[in-house]
């Protein structure tokens, strides 16, 4: 990373269907500095060594029936980490840097989807999450998981249903979130009548979300400036 690059942000849109889901607008509210947006599925991804941080954002798709482009950012990804740009990546995110950094081997369908408002586990002590013992409420939507992680990569947080809803990847500035910090209660719940109404896989699941009462914990507010003091 050139030293001249001074916390100018990458967030990388991988999602599918921008009617539904705008991850760029979701995470670029919560940013006080300059970013920049690449949407992955048109075949347009940073150049890692331009940008001191980088955000990978959710996904509609699935990290075990990979899209065509995900081989490139999987591999743009590792050049990121290696050259010491700090990552973040939420959702499918988190999966792509699990699958880029560790293998196929360690991303798996969930046995239990978590779809609405949860409470996540704080099994370590993190400046990105807060003390463990917490169980801050956050979004979530995902249908596949991390899974059996290699030693270097830190467990931080965990649900009965999901054994690794965070990570770090040893001292680097690289994090994973399972959940969707930056979800907010509106676009939580629009996200998920829009999801309903177009037929998206789990319904039940989906409905039941939509009429709990939703909780959020602001997570958001610690994890971007934690990360953006980072790298």
């Amino acid at each position: 990373m050139a030293d001249t690059i001074k916390r100018v942000v990458a967030i990388v849109d991988n999602s599918i269907d921008p009617t539904i889901y705008q991850p760029v607008e979701h995470w670029s509210r919560y940013l006080d500095v300059p970013w920049e947006a690449f949407v992955a599925r048109e075949g347009r991804l940073p150049d890692p060594a331009a940008f001191s941080h980088m955000i990978l954002t959710g996904s509609e798709s699935s990290i075990v029936e990979r899209e065509p482009w995900v081989d490139a950012e999987a591999a743009m990804v590792r050049q990121a980490v290696a050259g010491g740009t700090a990552v973040l990546g939420s959702c499918w995110g988190h999966q792509l840097l699990a699958f880029a950094l560790a293998g196929e081997d360690h991303v798996r369908r969930a046995a239990r989807p978590e779809i609405g408002w949860i409470s996540i586990r704080l099994d370590k002590t993190s400046d990105l999450l807060g003390p463990a013992g917490e169980t801050p409420f956050t979004f979530s939507i995902h249908y596949d998981e991390v899974c059996d992680l290699p030693p270097e990569f830190e467990v931080l947080a965990s649900t009965d249903a999901c054994p690794i809803e965070a990570f770090r990847f040893g001292s680097r500035p690289v994090w994973g979130l399972q959940c969707h910090p930056e979800i907010d209660v509106p676009t939580g719940l629009r996200n998920l009548r829009d999801l309903v109404d177009r037929g998206f896989k789990g319904r039940e699941a989906l409905l039941a979300a939509l009429h709990a009462t939703p909780r959020d914990s602001g997570v958001i507010h610690r994890i971007v400036p934690t990360f953006l003091a980072a790298g």
